[in-house]
């Protein structure tokens, strides 16, 4: 597997939005990473601004993170990435190709966002999109990389996608 020159594993995580799940993936990559990964989220349309929810989320779980405005993927399609993980089917749908045959998986989960109900019911929703991509992470950083040849990378990776919380 190539990495960037900085020795840690890039990874994309993409969303149709970036408002919600990809974010929280990303921090929560970048926190339990330890270092390894570099990660950063996009999305095939992003949305106008972050979900409320995401950020109220993910400060109950990591103190002062504020997310950054959702973004599309101009320019990153370009970039060299080592992993590309896909968060929502519209995203897998619409996965460009990136160069440098990056591992690509996908972690498909229900969108927070889309949930309708009261505030205890879209709270609950955001917790459990964390709590699922939290469990995840925690899978994927487990995982000896740097032993592993790129097919059985890759299927180790998208196995995580199918892994629910506990």
């Amino acid at each position: 597997m190539t990495t960037a020159p900085e020795s840690r594993l890039r990874v994309l995580f993409l969303c149709t939005g970036n408002s919600a799940r990809s974010q929280m993936a990303e921090a929560i990559l970048n926190v339990k990473g330890k270092g390894r990964f570099r990660a950063e989220s996009a999305g095939s349309q992003p949305a106008t601004h972050i979900n409320p929810l995401t950020v109220e989320t993910m400060q109950a779980f990591r103190n002062g993170w504020t997310g950054h405005p959702p973004r599309g993927l101009d320019d990153l399609e370009r970039e060299p990435w080592d992993l590309v993980i896909t968060v929502c089917d519209k995203a897998k749908e619409a996965c460009p190709f990136f160069p440098g045959q990056p591992v690509i998986a996908h972690w498909g989960m229900p969108d927070p966002a889309a949930v309708v109900g009261d505030a205890d019911t879209m709270r609950k929703a955001f917790r459990d999109a964390f709590y699922l991509l939290s469990h995840r992470i925690e899978l994927l950083v487990s995982l000896p990389i740097a032993q592993l040849e790129r097919l059985a990378l890759e299927a180790r990776i998208r196995a995580i996608g199918a892994s629910e919380a506990t």
